[in-house]
């Protein structure tokens, strides 16, 4: 088996569905490969729902959430892939994909090839961007040492985004469309060899959520190996569906972020520094509950002029089902149009999806955009990246 990939579900069927839709395109060329997808006790009749959808998807169901970090490495002990893909259940994987990511790990020098300087590669980690089209600063990061972490949790890398002093958690002074190495890499669309797994361990069950990548990252380093960011493939990252962002995620966030600074920096930091960094975590914490209460939540609305674009007989589909249903209005052209639904098919790709949606040439006046693949009756986006996501079934 060449690839395994690893899907932790909970409660996103329907990103689900256009996820799975999207990496089965994508395994299309590279051989033998399989998906495993676990349901976190979701409950909401989802896997029920896409199991005989997607007859060759092996799914898993937990009677219990037992988190993000354990639910992955269930799924790897099930895995017969020589590499191993993690990827969230909220993204779209364009064609190209898998081809595009193993060609380049295989391309690299291995270890006993790589020199004095290292393992040769280890994990590889690709360009994101939100269901708007911004590029997603996440997709790379620096390691958080004590200092990184200081500049982050205070805002200064905010204030000074491309400095190599002051953004080193965003990496802010490389850019984006350049391969690099990355010592932290984004738990949304993780590849690295089994053998590497096997070698550092999976993820830290002590991690339900959040900070779990950071932690395999800084192991797989630890371990000699360079991790790179490839930016020659985009996938979407609908930022944030899988959780919604309440203040009992702010609280896990933060949680996890402690628990990270205790892990890794407990020793060797003078007691102040030590009491400074975990009131600083809990600080940022509480204004980001703040600002998230402040915001709220985003929906379609009834003020959606929709747009739907992309593969013809799709398109056409679609937009009867939609008139149909009652959903709407549809915009005249795509001037009027404030969200535009591409549709994916035999004549639109999900690399023209992803394409069109990153370079914003999708209308002068929408602000959100939807994704519909072929067969399917949703379609799904999230222009907020802090936010919740939309769902149209029709």
């Amino acid at each position: 088996m060449v690839l395994s990939v690893i899907i932790v579900h909970y409660r996103v069927r329907y990103f689900l569905e256009l996820c799975l839709h999207s990496v089965e395109k994508a395994l299309a060329d590279v051989g033998a490969a399989e998906i495993i997808v676990v349901d976190n006790a979701s409950g909401d009749g989802g896997i029920e729902a896409l199991r005989p959808l997607f007859p060759g998807v092996r799914f898993v169901e937990n009677p219990a959430n037992v988190g993000f970090a354990k639910a992955n490495n269930q799924a790897v002990s099930l895995a017969t892939g020589e590499y191993v893909l993690f990827l969230n259940p909220d993204t779209v994987v364009p064609e190209d994909f898998a081809r595009g990511t193993l060609d380049f790990l295989r391309g690299m020098p291995r270890a006993g090839e790589a020199g004095p300087a290292g393992r040769g590669p280890g994990a590889l980690g690709v360009r994101m961007v939100d269901g708007s089209g911004r590029f997603l600063p996440e997709s790379r990061r620096g390691f958080p040492s004590p200092w990184v972490a200081f500049t982050r949790l205070s805002g200064l890398s905010a204030l000074f985004p491309r400095s190599r002093f002051f953004a080193g958690y965003y990496l802010g002074h490389l850019p984006a469309d350049r391969m690099h190495p990355a010592p932290v890499l984004s738990g949304a669309c993780l590849l690295v060899r089994r053998s590497i797994l096997d070698e550092v361990g999976g993820f830290d069950e002590r991690f339900f959520m959040y900070a779990e990548d950071i932690d395999l990252s800084y192991r797989i380093g630890r371990a000699g190996y360079t991790n790179y960011y490839f930016p020659g493939t985009t996938i979407v990252h609908f930022k944030g569906e899988s959780t919604q962002k309440d203040i009992r995620y702010t609280r896990q966030f933060y949680k996890a972020m402690g628990q990270f600074r205790r892990k890794h920096f407990n020793r060797g930091l003078p007691a102040f520094l030590n009491l400074g960094m975990e009131v600083a975590i809990w600080v940022r914490a509480g204004v980001g509950t703040l600002g998230r209460v402040v915001k709220g939540r985003a929906g379609v609305g009834v003020d959606a002029r929709i747009w739907v674009t992309g593969d013809p007989d799709e398109a056409g589909r679609v937009s009867k089902a939609l008139a149909a249903a009652g959903v709407g209005p549809l915009a005249a052209d795509l001037r009027a149009a404030n969200l535009v639904l591409f549709c994916e098919g035999a004549g639109y790709s999900f690399r023209e999806c992803i394409t069109t949606l990153e370079t914003g040439r999708f209308g002068p006046k929408a602000q959100r955009a939807l994704f519909h693949a072929a067969g399917s009756h949703s379609a799904v986006g999230s222009s907020d990246r802090n936010g919740r996501g939309e769902t149209l079934v029709f």
